[in-house]
C-alpha cells in the first residue's frame, strides 16, 4: 500500500504519477494524518470500473435466478460471459 500526505501531490506529481502507473495500485493520500484522497493512474482506474460492471451484472443475474426469472441457455450465457470478459481487457488495455 502506497500512502504519502497530500503536499506530496503538489511537489512530487511525476513521481507519484509514475509509482501509480509503475505498481498499477492506488496512492492514498494523507491530510494532517487522516486518509484524504486515493489516486490512480487511468489504465488501473477504467479496469476497476469494468470489473465492478461485470460483479453488478453478475449479481443481477444471480438476483434474478433467485426470483425466478427465465433463466439462459448455456450458448446465451457463454456469449454474455465473452462480452464482459472483453469489454474487461479493453479496458485494461486503454
Amino acid at each position: 500500500m502506497n500512502i504519502k500526505p497530500s503536499a506530496a501531490i503538489r511537489k512530487n506529481y511525476n513521481e507519484i504519477a509514475e509509482l501509480c502507473k509503475q505498481s498499477g495500485e492506488p496512492v492514498y493520500l494523507t491530510k494532517n494524518g487522516e486518509g484524504d484522497l486515493v489516486v490512480m493512474d487511468i489504465e488501473t482506474f477504467a479496469r476497476r470500473e469494468s470489473m465492478l460492471r461485470l460483479r453488478e451484472n453478475l449479481l443481477a443475474a444471480e438476483e434474478g435466478r433467485n426470483s425466478g426469472k427465465p433463466g439462459y441457455s448455456v450458448d446465451e450465457v457463454s456469449a454474455m460471459m465473452k462480452t464482459a470478459l472483453q469489454e474487461v481487457l479493453d479496458g485494461y488495455r486503454k
